[in-house]
């Protein structure tokens, strides 16, 4: 590794150290707020993949006490942040959308996603873009029309499907590289602004049928 680009690294770290972050990703998702403005004030954010909670961390200063923050990981996240920020230990794929919506089930402004598979060294890309396609997959039932979005994902065969799909998704959407990025990783970013929901056909009451079970209070019951 050059030595510029090691000392690049290392300042971040110890960037991290001094400004109270938990890792040194914040810089990421602050580098991309800034070019991209995807988080504002009084947002509800909704984080998957939140471990340990540098991303949380900085999504709850940006919304400030009026915004929301909801995490959601594998890992639970034992630092604690503001008392706007709430999190929960699951799979984002399994867990009901009404759960991370919270007792409200007002759809979020924001999702963001710093997520990554098990590295193993081969077929990495993949599955990150597999993991990916499965947050889009998602999103229709937890961004509201209009929201904004960022991912983390490996460039390989499967990124342009992958950059296309989402474009087909958002008014706006493009691969970034934030400046802490290492150089030597695949990972890259893709931001979307302005969701475009796909409209669902709607479904015929079926006859007979008792009213719709209560759906989870979430983190918010």
């Amino acid at each position: 590794m050059p030595p510029h680009k090691r000392k690049l690294q290392d300042k971040y770290f110890k960037q991290a150290k001094r400004d109270g972050y938990l890792a040194r990703s914040a810089y990421k998702l602050i580098e991309l707020n800034e070019r991209r403005r995807l988080i504002r004030k009084k947002d509800r954010v909704l984080d998957l993949g939140c471990a340990p909670g540098s991303w949380l961390q900085v999504a709850a200063k940006i919304v400030g006490p009026k915004g929301l923050v909801v995490g959601i990981d594998l890992s639970r996240v034992d630092h604690e942040i503001d008392e706007n920020v709430h999190t929960m230990v699951g799979d984002f794929t399994k867990t009901d959308a009404a759960t991370m919506l919270g007792e409200e089930g007002e759809l979020f402004d924001v999702v963001i996603s710093d997520m990554a598979p098990k590295t193993t060294g081969h077929g990495d890309d993949f599955m990150s873009c597999r993991l990916c396609e499965q947050i889009l997959d998602a999103l229709p039932n937890l961004l509201r029309p209009g929201g904004r979005f960022v991912m983390k994902v490996y460039e390989g065969g499967d990124f342009p499907p992958l950059v296309k799909r989402t474009k087909s998704m958002f008014k706006d959407a493009r691969p970034l590289k934030p400046e802490a990025c290492r150089d030597v990783s695949r990972e890259t970013y893709i931001v979307g602004n302005g969701y475009k929901p796909v409209a669902e056909p709607e479904e015929k009451p079926i006859v007979g049928a008792g009213p719709s079970p209560k759906a989870p209070s979430g983190w918010g019951g």
